[in-house]
């Protein structure tokens, strides 16, 4: 079986989410620990908004961003076309196309809840990093999202992810869980933190409700939920109609709550 089948998909409201990510409002918890000169991996890339500016951050180190999806290194290529010292590879996560200690950072944003096996990745991540350097994660914990008003529908779909989450082997709790499975991969120095994301506004309601209203008609999730009998149909039109009902709603509020390693190599 694949180490990772990945339940978002690649479609544009996967993509506009991704998109949106800089380091300042994904990676804040790293940045204060980067030099510049350092050499950087980052793992899982996907269209390279974050590498971009880590690449920044670490001028005039040599950056690299893989990704297992040949059209969002394509994007993050483009994105990156005038970043002096960026490259992008299609890579394998879990045997990464690099010696053991070729770079002083090895990060990884929302990453390890889509793998079966995210110990194992977390060696790998490890093998390539220096002595002295830092391994860095970030990952979301869906089961401590929580929003207001309340609505039934909404609760509804993301239980459904969860459940998706489960068949395709992956972890959709996995920001509780980083600092144990840094342990088990053998790190013995681990800085753990925690930060959310927060949308509140009638501008971060909009586009927050209906990228999700969107990823559960006619997406790739959408078609995994249907595939996997999780949900049908009509489930998932109410699931969009949840989001969409909160979006609408001046008193709209959602926090997604992430969990954070800095692990010392």
């Amino acid at each position: 079986m694949p180490d990772t089948t990945y339940s978002h998909g690649h479609d544009e409201g996967v993509l506009r989410s991704h998109r949106w990510r800089t380091a300042a409002n994904s990676a804040a918890y790293l940045l204060p620990h980067l030099t510049p000169g350092d050499d950087l991996l980052d793992v899982g890339c996907g269209p390279g908004t974050i590498t971009c500016d880590l690449a920044r951050a670490v001028a005039p180190g040599r950056v690299v961003g893989i990704d297992a999806a040949v059209s969002v290194v394509e994007e993050a290529r483009a994105l990156a076309a005038d970043i002096p010292g960026v490259t992008f590879e299609v890579a394998d996560l879990f045997a990464l196309p690099f010696p053991d200690d070729s770079f002083d950072v090895v990060h990884a944003h929302q990453v390890l809840q889509h793998v079966a096996d995210p110990v194992r990745a977390l060696v790998e991540m490890r093998r390539v990093c220096r002595p002295g350097g830092l391994v860095a994660a970030r990952d979301s914990d869906y089961p401590a999202f929580t929003f207001a008003p309340a609505d039934a529908d909404l609760l509804r779909s993301i239980a459904a992810y969860g459940a998706l989450t489960r068949v395709n082997r992956a972890h959709w709790d996995a920001g509780r869980h980083l600092l144990g499975w840094a342990h088990l991969a053998g790190f013995t120095e681990v800085t753990a933190s925690a930060s959310v994301w927060c949308f509140a506004t009638d501008e971060e309601r909009t586009w927050w409700g209906g990228l999700w209203a969107d990823r559960f008609t006619g997406s790739a999730m959408s078609e995994q939920l249907l595939r996997h009998g999780i949900a049908d149909g009509g489930d998932l039109e109410a699931f969009a109609g949840g989001w969409r009902r909160w979006a609408a709603s001046p008193d709209g509020w959602f926090a997604a709550l992430h969990g954070e390693i800095l692990a010392s190599v």
